[in-house]
């Protein structure tokens, strides 16, 4: 009954978008649920606010806190994640598509049949040749780059493979911004090496070889607890999909110790700006925590994440690897825990001067978004 209800709401959706006039959807944000909202408000907020732009807010999700804005510039509508939603792709009337889903065109999300312009914003800071898969971004019109690897990256891809150049425009990370405009209102400041009960975040990434996937989770909360550290546990929705019995073990666990703690959306912010240390292994969300606050991060030694087959292809050491001992520790899964928290919890990074080498624009991403934006539309309505 709820999938039929979803349905009959997702049609009711597409309706609503096709029966506005065309001006009323110049440009369309579209969110694959609430976990993509964080990448996407500051974007939507500041169209806006700063552009005379009628704007449309698609999600695949009801929860999605998109939904609910109210603007007199905007629209919004669920679309589902079935047919319906391929359908909406394919005929989908729009001057500009602004979306954070990569592999546009390549499996179920075609390009529309009609004239739009496609941009890409960034939802990680990661590269975009290793956990991305082969072609991810081929078939967009604009990539916003969060930093200057980004720009080095798809101007490679375009290169190794002959592909047309796409416009690529440095706008900065808008997440990022975002974290760190609400760092002194949500943080208290703490200093790590006087505080022996620390708060300690595990947000991994997903994937078969990632800590909760391979069971390293289980472990990691045991001993954490068993040192006297708070844990909070942040798994990827990815993970919470496809290995709910892992999270579900560890969970049940542990229900009963008001030192763990889970957090079930990476909607929610509350987890990184309460932590003190960050345990991870291949996610993007550990250069937001060491680049938004400055904290420490641990970083379990397992196997790379990579989903391109083809990565060699490209000659660039990917920042998340190349990065990580300038923001953290690389544990072994060996030594002692407690001697890499210590050690860890003294690292001082001159984070400002780390994070103005890897992002463009801090502070500024939505504005700068903005402007592309303008341009973008003011070029196409010139056509």
């Amino acid at each position: 009954m709820v999938k039929i209800l979803q349905g009959i709401k997702a049609i009711s959706g597409v309706i609503g978008f096709y029966s506005l006039k065309k001006e009323q959807r110049q440009v369309t944000f579209y969110s694959e649920g609430k976990n993509y909202w964080p990448h996407l408000q500051g974007l939507l907020k500041a169209t806006l606010k700063k552009t005379g732009f009628s704007v449309c807010y698609i999600s695949s999700s009801l929860e999605d806190p998109g939904l609910f804005m109210k603007h007199p510039k905007l629209n919004t509508f669920f679309i589902g994640m079935a047919s319906v939603r391929d359908y909406f792709f394919k005929n989908v009337g729009t001057d500009v598509m602004v979306m954070t889903m990569p592999d546009l065109h390549k499996y179920q999300i075609k390009r529309s049949k009609h004239n739009v312009h496609y941009i890409y914003v960034q939802h990680s800071l990661v590269s975009l040749h290793h956990i991305y898969r082969h072609g991810a971004f081929d078939h967009y019109d604009t990539i916003c780059a969060a930093g200057p690897h980004h720009v080095e990256e798809i101007r490679a891809i375009e290169a190794k493979y002959d592909l047309p150049q796409k416009k690529v425009s440095k706008i900065g990370y808008s997440r990022l911004d975002y974290l760190i405009k609400n760092l002194n209102t949500k943080q208290s400041l703490v200093n790590l090496k006087e505080k022996t009960n620390k708060i300690i975040l595990i947000a991994p990434s997903w994937g078969s070889r990632g800590i909760i996937e391979s069971g390293l989770g289980k472990n990691l909360t045991d001993q954490l607890l068993n040192l006297g550290h708070q844990v909070i546990l942040r798994p990827h929705p990815q993970t919470i999909k496809f290995s709910k019995e892992k999270i579900e073990e560890i969970k049940n666990k542990h229900q009963n110790n008001l030192s763990f703690n889970y957090e079930g959306s990476v909607s929610g912010q509350e987890s990184l700006f309460q932590s003190d240390i960050m345990i991870s292994d291949w996610s993007g969300v550990a250069l937001e925590y060491a680049f938004a606050f400055n904290k420490p991060i641990i970083f379990c030694d397992l196997p790379k994440k990579i989903n391109n087959p083809n990565h060699h292809d490209i000659k660039i050491e990917p920042i998340e690897i190349s990065i990580r001992e300038k923001i953290g520790v690389v544990w072994d899964g060996i030594s002692p825990l407690h001697k890499m928290i210590e050690l860890c919890s003294q690292k001082k990074n001159n984070i400002e001067t780390i994070r103005s080498k890897y992002c463009y624009n801090v502070g500024k991403s939505d504005d700068e978004f903005v402007k592309i934006l303008s341009e973008t539309l003011s070029i196409k309505n010139f056509k």
